[in-house]
């Protein structure tokens, strides 16, 4: 067997915890696996893993091992990219995971016609809140917004920043009137935002002081924020979104946007991705596509 990529499934098989998220990743099977880490501890005369039914843990040995096949495997593929001048051309398989709704609408499109442009770059897209660990489920490239809680390992880039307005429906406002100053929301119907069990406030940025944050109140709370904008077409309340998602519904009439003189709040938008000595073609492709053409979608 070749020594480099039994390395090189080794290696995962310790990043993903399992054979057979190995195998997944890999697109193998189980058996191959374990025949490949089986002919690395045949070669090298000591175990690597300890496995039981329900867990593997890696031997002392395996330890030292492993540390030193992630370091072979990196310079490795970077001494191919120089031989192959894979440098300036992306090619491959690229795992990128993003939020559902974003990703739909502003990430994919983008990442597609990166695609069509590189005919040697494949694209393996996955779409869900919340966004998966990036090492762990063994992808190239996470697209994120909000605050970073946790950059381990990784390596981040500020690629756009989504603006957050209020907006609500004409009939909603003929109902209820319109609001002209942060006070005044207290007294309207918001559609509430919902996320894992949580309720968001709505944050505006406020000169020399901490932003402020009010706490939306209505009888309609949803998890999906494009489903929140339907609703405030239909007049249920007021709604804050991100602008990107209702550029076309204020550019028609069928909302209007609120509060016009007060600071929107933004939100930072992150690619992120494994750290290396070397990034690689693909995704540095990718992220300096989606940082110059995103920003024009989201103001």
């Amino acid at each position: 067997m070749d020594r480099l990529t039994s390395m090189a499934v080794f290696v995962r098989a310790v990043d993903l915890g399992s054979f057979a998220a190995a195998a997944d990743a890999l697109e193998m099977s189980g058996p191959m696996v374990g025949k490949h880490v089986r002919f690395l501890e045949e070669r090298l005369g000591v175990r690597l893993l300890n496995r039981t039914t329900r867990r593997q843990s890696l031997t002392e040995a395996g330890q030292a091992y492993y540390e030193r096949c992630r370091a072979v495997l990196s310079e490795a593929e970077a001494a191919d990219a120089v031989a192959s001048d894979e440098l300036s051309e992306p090619r491959g398989r690229l795992r990128v995971t993003m939020p559902a709704l974003l990703g739909r609408h502003c990430i994919a499109p983008l990442l597609m016609k990166l695609a069509r442009k590189h005919p040697r770059l494949e694209l393996d897209l996955s779409f869900g809140d919340p966004i998966a660990d990036i090492i762990e489920a063994g992808y190239d490239l996470a697209i994120r917004t909000g605050d970073l809680d946790d950059r381990s390992g990784l390596t981040a880039r500020r690629i756009a920043s989504q603006r957050m307005v209020v907006c609500g429906a004409r009939s909603y406002m003929r109902a209820n009137g319109k609001p002209k100053t942060l006070d005044d929301l207290a007294g309207h119907q918001a559609i509430i935002y919902r996320r894992s069990g949580r309720v968001r406030p709505w944050l505006f940025p406020q000169e020399g002081q901490r932003q402020r944050e009010i706490m939306p109140s209505g009888r309609l709370r949803i998890d999906d924020m494009e489903a929140i904008a339907d609703a405030a077409v239909h007049g249920m309340g007021l709604a804050w979104l991100p602008y990107w998602l209702v550029r076309e519904r204020l550019d028609s009439g069928a909302l209007v946007g609120l509060l016009g003189g007060q600071p929107e709040f933004h939100y930072d938008c992150h690619a992120l991705w494994p750290r290396s000595p070397r990034i690689t073609p693909k995704v540095r492709a990718a992220v300096d596509t989606l940082a110059a053409a995103l920003p024009k979608l989201m103001t």
